[in-house]
């Protein structure tokens, strides 16, 4: 212990503070290695059923049909504007959906009132499938990128009110007490305490609408666009070109994929300058 408070005095790192690291480095490493030699392992059994017949090629193409359907999208240059398309939704929508969600929570958190008033709505509105107003949305928006928007702000928005609201009333009671003590009013209770506390919630909150809102534009796109990778994937069952659909199926799941690692990424800067 005394060798141990010698080395973290002088600022160094000690041999157990190492050791612990590399063992971490390691470990990171072997989970990097096996995660991405089981894709492989995936991708070549894919490949290899296609080739001798174990699987209808037809029906479930293979790894070298998408990859080579892809990079003639990308050369013809008609893929970027559908992927453009669809991310641009898809952002809007995600940004939408946790902005209006989180404020509405914040109005319920705010008024008791409003909370016992809108409480059963937001029952109700959680348990309804937002697919089905997708037709409203078309009539009221029109069939563009508003009515997009409009489907992947719904489906968001409400999850993101109930569970951002329960985060503020779940903060603990003797915070909130001992700054209305000290003379904080709802404003300051609310900054000071009840939203920093949420922060986590909030953050969990992001990586959810990541998911839900590409739902939301894909099955938007599905109903009404004639451009995005939704518009492609619908197209490609027309066809029955479901190499096409396999191929917008893999760039959405990538496209996620980023946008998740961003939300995980200011998870990391947020919770850094938290600390």
């Amino acid at each position: 212990m005394q060798g141990l408070n010698a080395w973290l005095r002088r600022g160094e790192q000690s041999p157990e503070h190492g050791d612990f690291l590399r063992k971490e480095r390691l470990y990171s490493l072997t989970v990097g290695v096996t995660q991405f030699a089981l894709l492989v392992l995936f991708l070549a059994l894919w490949e290899v059923s296609s080739r001798l017949g174990w699987i209808d090629p037809l029906l479930f193409s293979s790894p070298s049909r998408i990859w080579a359907t892809f990079w003639d999208m990308l050369w013809q240059g008609n893929l970027h504007h559908h992927i453009g398309v669809t991310v641009l939704e898809t952002v809007v929508g995600f940004i939408g959906g946790t902005a209006l969600g989180t404020l509405i929570a914040i109005m319920i958190w705010w008024s008791k009132f409003l909370s016992r008033v809108l409480d059963p709505y937001l029952v109700v509105l959680n348990g309804m499938p937002k697919v089905a107003l997708g037709p409203l949305f078309i009539v009221a928006f029109g069939g563009g990128f508003a009515a997009i928007v409009a489907m992947a702000v719904a489906i968001s928005v409400v999850i993101t009110t109930i569970v951002v609201y329960g985060s503020f009333r779940e903060v603990d009671r003797n915070y909130i007490k001992l700054v209305q003590t000290f003379g904080a009013n709802k404003a300051q209770t609310f900054s000071k305490i009840v939203l920093p506390a949420s922060f986590p919630t909030i953050i969990a909150t992001l990586k959810v609408n990541v998911g839900l809102a590409w739902v939301g534009v894909i099955v938007g796109e599905f109903l009404v666009s004639k451009l995005g990778l939704g518009y492609l994937i619908i197209y490609g069952f027309q066809v029955f070109n479901l190499t096409l659909v396999f191929v917008s199926l893999f760039i959405i799941a990538i496209c996620a994929m980023i946008m998740y690692h961003l939300v995980q990424y200011s998870e990391k800067l947020l919770l850094r300058n938290r600390e």
